[in-house]
């Protein structure tokens, strides 16, 4: 008797990609910096917050790739390396943050206010439809 992962389940065609995906983020959600909260904000609206202290518009990039949305950060050098510190417990260091978007999830905006990067994204409901197949003669 074989087993039958949730994928290869014979009544569930075409989802092959869904394992895909979940391994993918799961190697992707296990580092915890920059936190992040994700709220729904409307019926099919939803908001992506990042706490991205000392990150300037011109450090960060957003990038929607294969049904990903890519946020990546790298601080320029501002040339102060004369700074001491006594303590440094603000991060200064790059980070890539990915998530996964569900087909019909398109992003409506990106702004930067305050040290928190607020991404909107919208879901379109897709439209009922009935489609009736004719069946040919072999």
């Amino acid at each position: 008797m074989s087993k039958l992962t949730f994928p290869s389940h014979p009544l569930l065609l075409g989802f092959d990609q869904l394992e895909r995906l979940v391994e993918r983020t799961a190697r992707t959600g296990a580092d915890g910096y920059p936190p992040f909260n994700i709220e729904v904000t409307g019926k099919n609206s939803f908001r992506i917050t990042l706490a991205l202290a000392g990150f300037r518009e011109q450090d960060l990039s957003i990038t929607v790739e294969k049904r990903q949305l890519m946020v990546r950060g790298q601080q320029q050098d501002d040339g102060k390396d004369d700074r001491v510190f006594l303590h440094r417990g603000i991060a200064a260091r790059q980070f890539q943050r990915v998530f996964a978007l569900a087909e019909g999830v398109d992003v409506a905006q990106a702004c930067l206010e305050n040290g928190l990067l607020h991404i909107d994204l919208s879901r379109q409901e897709p439209e009922d439809s009935v489609q009736t197949i004719t069946i040919n003669r072999a």
